[in-house]
């Protein structure tokens, strides 16, 4: 693969217009601005992380955990623009745009993510499964039906971004064919995985393949490798929601400052106790200030060490060969500590009281309202089902003839919900609570 043609300002459903800069901010800039105003960016503040939302502790949710992510790709972005530089295999304009790209993919990596965390994606699976969603199996194809009954909220976001929705503009966002290639860790069908995750759905498919050939992305028996910026993207991801499920759980007093201690210091400590961080370390007394130094000095430490993977398997990811994330090649030490990590977040952070109820409900809520939305659909002229379709916002085509886009639509609409907003539609559609009559 080469740069030159894998840097591609061209945007999807606007391929004839100019893509020259009418303004100071490069096609790559616009991408980032063009998130980061949307509406559906904003819906990220009301999406779970791991814990429940916020009462008087503030934790990660979706949208501060993207624009940290974004950061720490922006820096990754950083130093391959002055590698590429250095080797003259990028000319500077092309070079420093590279961040942009990546930050802008960072902040919608997320942006599929339905309520309530990873057991919104299971439900929506579980509801075509083993729920009434299964009597639809004989109406769609193979195909059609993996990208259901295996959901992935990593083709829910490409799909965000490059679908037409009724009254919006061709090609979704209309973000470029580099930044739309670079949150695709995954590039392939529901068909081509045996668990759930893959990259884009039916409906999507001829859009990636068409943005695919235009950068020039390297085939191999019928599957595409991955955009080489992807690797720095999936490596911010990793890094952050490794690192912050730790602070997070110490503001929650889950884990006590000393643990956080036993779990961040081994990334830095080294057999002579005065190194440089444990120096720095001493001369901080509040023990919130120290978590944040530590976590600081840890993202510090993965970043480089996984911008080393990246070139160290430079070769490989160029020619498309399939390199694994470049997290789980980093040096012995940290690896250990980040298994020590694994290790507490399953046992004890992600089994918290609050974090499984939260599941369960979610799981509850999204099922409740995939059901109710679904059976609307079948009858839609009874006095319910109207008043149902008529919750549905005008840019969903429940309309269509074809049962699989239809379906689609209501999948859209449940998974773009927030948390808040898909638990008060539940309370109201189940008669829990109602609107206020004055």
């Amino acid at each position: 693969m080469k740069w030159n043609q894998l840097i591609c300002p061209t945007r999807l459903g606007q391929e004839n217009r100019s893509t020259q800069n009418f303004d100071h901010r490069s096609q790559f800039q616009r991408d980032y601005d063009r998130i980061i105003f949307s509406a559906t960016f904003r819906r990220l503040q009301n999406k779970t992380q791991v814990f429940p939302l916020p009462g008087s502790i503030f934790v990660h949710n979706r949208l501060t955990h993207s624009l940290e992510v974004a950061s720490v790709g922006r820096s990754l972005g950083a130093m391959l623009s002055a590698e590429l530089i250095k080797r003259n295999e990028l000319d500077w304009e092309l070079a420093s745009e590279i961040g942009a790209i990546i930050a802008s993919a960072c902040l919608a990596h997320d942006l599929g993510n339905p309520p309530f965390g990873h057991s919104g994606e299971y439900a929506i699976s579980d509801f075509f499964q083993n729920h009434y969603g299964k009597k639809y199996q004989s109406q769609f194809t193979n195909e059609q039906w993996n990208d259901f009954v295996q959901f992935d909220g990593n083709a829910n976001a490409f799909r965000l971004l490059s679908h037409q929705f009724i009254g919006r503009r061709p090609g979704g966002f209309s973000l470029t064919y580099s930044t739309l290639a670079s949150i695709v860790k995954y590039p392939y069908d529901s068909t081509k995985t045996t668990r759930q995750k893959f990259g884009f759905f039916q409906d999507q498919k001829q859009t990636y393949i068409k943005i695919a050939d235009t950068l020039g992305i390297t085939k191999t028996e019928g599957q595409y490798a991955r955009h080489p910026l992807v690797y720095l993207v999936e490596a911010a991801d990793d890094i952050c929601y490794q690192v912050m499920d730790i602070e997070d759980a110490y503001k929650m007093k889950i884990l006590t400052y000393d643990r956080v201690e036993e779990f961040l210091l081994p990334f830095h400590k080294e057999e002579d106790s005065t190194s440089k961080t444990l120096k720095t370390l001493n001369t901080i007394e509040d023990k919130n200030e120290k978590v944040s130094y530590l976590r600081s000095i840890t993202i510090g430490k993965l970043t480089n060490e996984c911008f080393e993977q990246f070139m160290l398997h430079y070769k490989e990811i160029m020619d498309g060969e399939k390199v694994t994330p470049l997290i789980q090649s980093i040096s012995s030490k940290s690896l250990d500590a980040l298994d020590r990590i694994h290790k507490i977040s399953k046992e004890e952070i992600y089994m918290q009281r609050d974090v499984v109820e939260i599941q369960i409900a979610g799981h509850k809520i999204i099922t409740t309202l995939l059901d109710r939305f679904i059976h609307a659909l079948e009858k839609p002229n009874t006095p319910h089902a109207k008043n149902m379709r008529s919750l549905i916002p005008k840019q969903y085509d429940i309309n269509n003839p074809d049962t699989y886009k239809r379906t689609l639509a209501i999948v859209d609409y449940v998974s773009g919900m927030t948390d808040v907003y898909a638990l008060e539609l539940y309370r109201r559609m189940e008669g829990i609570s109602v609107p206020a009559f004055y």
